[in-house]
Order: structure tokens, then C-alpha cells, then sequence
């Protein structure tokens, strides 16, 4: 059996969640071995023990074997199949790659559409659930911006803005991507099923939630990790000091990816956590669309369809495949975690060309992300 589908069925199973997975994947390597392992033998397992010190004991040894069994899989892969969905495993060759290196990326991804949208390059556009009309004009404006320069744009379905940045890119040919909190056949809001049928059409829905999972507020913070994981940036149009969409501009700034804000008035509470992001220096403001795609100099063929140009991290490759800078900044990376501004005084690097590097490091494989934007080098 495929690691892949063994992985999906652990997935799958109440009881098994992300750390469980990660212990096995840490004692066994290849996942592919445990449907040949009886409950003793995955008892005995070096599993690392979890954060209050246990092992896996004889429940979750049962719950990993019954996971692990053909037919479970099977029937677990056939519900999928009748929902109109598939699924993309973490060790699957065309996993989306951004994801891969945020921390905690997800195991399982389901989706409805066109999964070649994970291809191109991606920009999140999120916000407050009860925008202002500036917000909803801004969001549509932007995110019309962005797909007809080919970018996919990415959201959650939710309310407000979201919806409204949905429906702006869905004008253009870069399309849309929605990630959702509920399962993947389960549009939510329910006033947003019409726009859910049409990007399941035009675009790509996705979610790390296995079919038939009940909703709960906690799935929607692990969905927002999801969103900044898979762009290049991410755009807050209009949030309140304690909108959810700053979690998601949390993870973009810990995933060192670029984050932008939309200006409002200061006598506007939909504007505060916005125009805080900006007065902090976390956020670059932008006007319109040209003010981020700006950012992404080397992308711009790249979401038009065609090999991106190379930019400064891309120019003069080595025998190793490394650019000058690239080479660089390795020189100042062992296996001791260094963090992102260290290497910015380091290097005296800018931060948008530290940032490129650091991407194309680590599509190379030649550096490995850790929790809290530290780095380490691989040898």
C-alpha cells in the first residue's frame, strides 16, 4: 500500500490528529510499513512520547491499526469519491510546495476544482466578516486586480470580505481558491453556497477537515494557517483590533511571507487592526493591485502562465545550483536555528530580497523552517 493512502486513512480517524501522525512518521520514516503491523507491534513502536510525556498506549495503537486497514481506506476513499472531492497527500510529489514549509503543514488536503491552481503563484485576500462599502469596494477592486494579472487569489468563503474578494477574482482569469474551516463538500456560510458552486467550477475549494466533521470555532484559526500558507503574501483589507483575519497576517509574518493592509479612516473600528498592522511596520499599504505585484517582480510571468523571470536570487547559479546571494546567506546557517532578523543583520540584506532568498532556499531543500521564523541549514 502507498504511503499516501495510509496517511489519508490515519487522517480519517477520530482520535488520530496531526502530532499522532507526526510521532509515527518520526519513528517509522515511511508510513507504508504499519498496515503490515499487527496492534502489539505498533504498541512497541519508538513513538516519541506526546507534550504530557505518553506514548501511544493500547487504544491509540488500535485506533492506528484499524486506520490502517484496506478496507477502512477503501471506504473512506469511496465516500471522498461520491462527494466530488480528492485528496493530496504530504508526501504526494505535487503537494502544494509553499505549504510544505510553513509549520504544521496540513497531512491531508481535500478539494473540489482545478488543483493545477496551486501551481501559480497565490495571494491571500482576507478581512473582516462585517465590512464598511469602502471595504467591500476595496476587497472586489483588489482582488479583480490581481487574477487579471493571472495571480490566484485565495480567501476563506467567509462573510464580508472574503466573499467579496472571491467574487472580484472569479472576473479575471487568475480565478480563485477558497479554503474552508467545514469539510469540502460543506459550503459555510450557507448564504455563500451559490459562490461555493462556482469556484468548485471556475476555481479551487479546499479543506483539511475530513468529511463529516462537525463544525467548531477552533477550525477556523487552523484553517487561517492554511491560507497564509499557500501565498506569497497576504492582503488585510479591513479588520477590527479583534478580527480573525489578523491571525491569518500573524501566520504570514511567522511563514515569512509578505504582508500588506488596506489604509482606512483612523474613526473607523473596521480600520484599527489595519492601520495598526501599517503604523507597526508589519504591513506595506497599498492602494491598488500594482502596489503588491510590485513585491513579486520575479512572478509576474509566472502568473501569467509562463516560467517566472529570474529575479536577483536567480541570477549567476553555481554548480549547486545557487545564486550568489543565495550562497551568501547560507554562509551565515549551520544546524543551530537562526532567526529571520538575525540573518537580516547578518547579511544587510532588505527585507523583500532576504525573503526571496530565504523561498528559494527552501524550494532548493537547502534549509529547513522551524517554529518562531528561524532557520536552520541542511548538510
Amino acid at each position: 500500500m502507498k504511503e499516501r493512502d495510509v496517511l489519508f486513512g490515519l487522517h480519517e480517524m477520530d482520535g488520530i490528529g496531526w502530532h499522532t501522525i507526526d510521532r509515527l512518521k518520526r519513528a517509522v520514516g515511511d508510513l507504508s510499513v504499519l498496515p503490515a503491523l499487527g496492534e502489539k507491534d505498533i504498541l512497541a513502536l519508538p513513538v516519541p512520547p506526546d507534550g504530557r510525556g505518553r506514548g501511544l498506549g493500547p487504544e491509540g495503537a488500535r485506533r492506528i491499526y484499524a486506520a490502517t486497514r484496506e478496507d477502512w481506506i477503501a471506504g473512506r476513499k469511496e465516500r471522498l469519491r461520491r462527494s466530488g472531492a480528492d485528496f493530496r497527500a504530504a508526501v504526494d510529489p505535487d503537494y502544494p510546495e509553499w505549504l510544505r514549509h510553513i509549520h504544521g503543514p496540513p497531512w491531508v488536503l481535500y478539494g473540489i476544482g482545478d488543483w493545477s491552481m496551486l501551481r501559480q503563484p497565490i495571494i491571500a485576500v482576507v478581512g473582516t466578516r462585517t465590512p464598511t462599502a469602502y471595504g467591500r469596494r476595496v476587497a472586489r477592486m483588489l482582488a479583480a486586480g490581481l487574477s487579471d494579472a493571472g495571480w490566484r487569489v485565495a480567501s476563506g468563503l467567509a462573510r464580508g470580505i472574503d466573499g467579496e474578494a472571491h467574487a472580484g477574482a472569479l472576473t479575471g482569469p487568475g480565478g480563485t481558491i477558497a479554503v474552508l474551516a467545514t469539510p469540502v463538500d460543506t459550503p459555510y456560510p450557507r448564504e455563500h453556497a451559490a459562490l461555493y458552486r462556482r469556484i468548485c467550477q471556475d476555481g479551487l475549494v479546499l479543506s483539511e477537515t475530513p468529511i463529516g466533521t462537525p463544525l467548531t470555532k477552533g477550525l477556523f484559526p487552523v484553517r487561517n494557517r492554511i491560507i497564509a500558507g499557500l501565498s506569497l503574501g497576504t492582503v488585510v483589507v479591513e479588520a477590527d483590533e479583534r478580527s480573525g483575519s489578523l491571525i491569518t497576517a500573524t501566520f504570514a509574518l511567522e511563514q515569512n511571507r509578505e504582508l500588506f493592509a488596506v489604509p482606512g479612516p483612523v474613526s473607523s473600528p473596521k480600520s484599527a487592526g489595519t492601520n495598526r498592522l501599517i503604523q507597526r511596520s508589519h504591513a506595506k499599504l497599498v492602494m491598488e493591485a500594482a502596489d503588491i505585484l510590485e513585491e513579486f517582480p520575479g512572478w509576474t510571468s509566472a502568473a501569467a502562465g509562463t516560467r517566472p523571470s529570474p529575479g536577483p536570487a536567480a541570477v549567476g547559479v553555481d554548480e549547486d545550483g545557487l545564486s550568489r546571494d543565495e550562497r551568501f546567506v547560507l554562509s551565515f546557517m549551520s544546524d543551530v536555528p537562526v532567526t529571520f532578523d538575525e540573518l537580516l543583520a547578518a547579511t544587510q540584506f532588505d527585507f523583500g530580497q532576504l525573503h526571496s532568498v530565504l523561498l528559494h532556499l527552501l524550494m532548493k531543500k537547502k534549509i529547513e523552517q522551524r517554529p518562531g521564523s528561524r532557520f536552520i541549514r541542511y548538510h
